[in-house]
């Protein structure tokens, strides 16, 4: 379960937090289209993102975070190494929905109903006991629905389609609880650390799963894998990465709802390469997700203004592999 304990004060956002996080943005728009464009089982598609990402960050994370490893198993260090583990089953679960969605729906709606993680974030800080302001709730709502317009997400195209839409959603589920341990494991564990065991926990979770239904692992054109290291090197070391770095300075909840502009971005990418042309609303429900995302922006940085909290173990550069 989530920890109700509140979350430890964060430093003022700086210069290179904005870059990580647009970085990251950009990155992950690129998941949805190469999901759908590999011929490849989703599942073992999230296999071996997560793995090879394992397998670059890995030998850095090692040779220059063995203390803090250590740490981890003993002591207090314990509750902090379950949390990144625990992020990794809620990443495990979030690939093993949302990337199937991808496959069974379109781009476009896949991206937009995983655009709900916002509304899952801001239930689980409320149920932690942390109050959202009015305008950061106010913000999500406006964001969300601007990606949903942007996007053009529909439930009732096909069987097959809504099953997709509804993998979308818990996936957006899931990703709230991954970004929510996340954050608590960020406070005080270095970013290289933290990536590496929960992308290995997350690559062992999708390797059982695999093994038991039968999913082949192997057997790929070179398209695939080329769109497979896409992943890794873009979704996975850029994106999901950065984001993670990002957690030491942003709420879980800011991340999430920055996460939407992946959605007219994935949009545009399924547009240009994969033919899947967006709705004609695309651009007032682009303008409603700028807003809500500034409305959260704002409005959490006026209600989280606090204090330099005590030095931690943090990275000096962002560590893409």
């Amino acid at each position: 379960m989530l920890s109700v304990s509140p979350t430890p004060h964060r430093p003022t956002v700086d210069p290179l937090t904005v870059g990580v996080l647009a970085l990251a943005v950009a990155a992950v728009s690129s998941s949805a289209p190469l999901v759908a464009f590999a011929a490849a089982p989703a599942l073992a598609i999230a296999f071996w993102r997560n793995l090879l990402s394992v397998a670059v960050l890995g030998p850095f994370s090692l040779a220059r975070r063995r203390a803090e490893f250590r740490a981890l198993t003993v002591g207090a260090g314990r509750r902090e190494g379950w949390y990144c583990a625990l992020s990794g089953v809620a990443l495990a679960a979030h690939f093993a929905t949302w990337m199937p969605s991808a496959q069974l729906t379109s781009v476009a709606a896949a991206t937009a109903l995983g655009a709900t993680q916002p509304v899952w974030q801001g239930l689980i800080a409320r149920w932690q006991g942390r109050h959202l302001p009015y305008a950061v709730w106010a913000g999500i709502a406006v964001a969300v629905t601007g990606a949903v317009l942007a996007t053009g997400a529909d439930v009732a195209v096909s069987g097959r389609a809504f099953a997709g839409d509804l993998l979308a959603i818990t996936g957006g589920l899931f990703a709230a609880v991954y970004t929510a341990f996340g954050e608590r494991a960020r406070a005080t564990i270095s970013t290289a650390t933290y990536t590496t065991i929960c992308y290995g926990v997350c690559a062992l979770i999708l390797l059982v799963v695999c093994l038991v239904g039968g999913v082949p692992l192997r057997g790929y054109d070179s398209a695939t894998w080329l769109a497979i290291l896409g992943l890794v090197a873009g979704a996975q070391l850029l994106g999901h990465s950065m984001f993670n770095y990002a957690l030491r300075r942003v709420s879980a909840t800011t991340v999430s709802v920055l996460i939407l502009l992946e959605a007219p971005g994935a949009a545009v990418i399924g547009w240009v390469w994969l033919g899947q042309l967006p709705r004609p609303l695309a651009l007032p429900g682009l303008a409603l997700l700028l807003v809500g995302v500034a409305v959260v922006v704002l409005g959490g940085a006026r209600a989280g203004r606090r204090p330099e909290p005590a030095p931690v173990p943090a990275d000096a550069a962002p560590p893409t592999g």
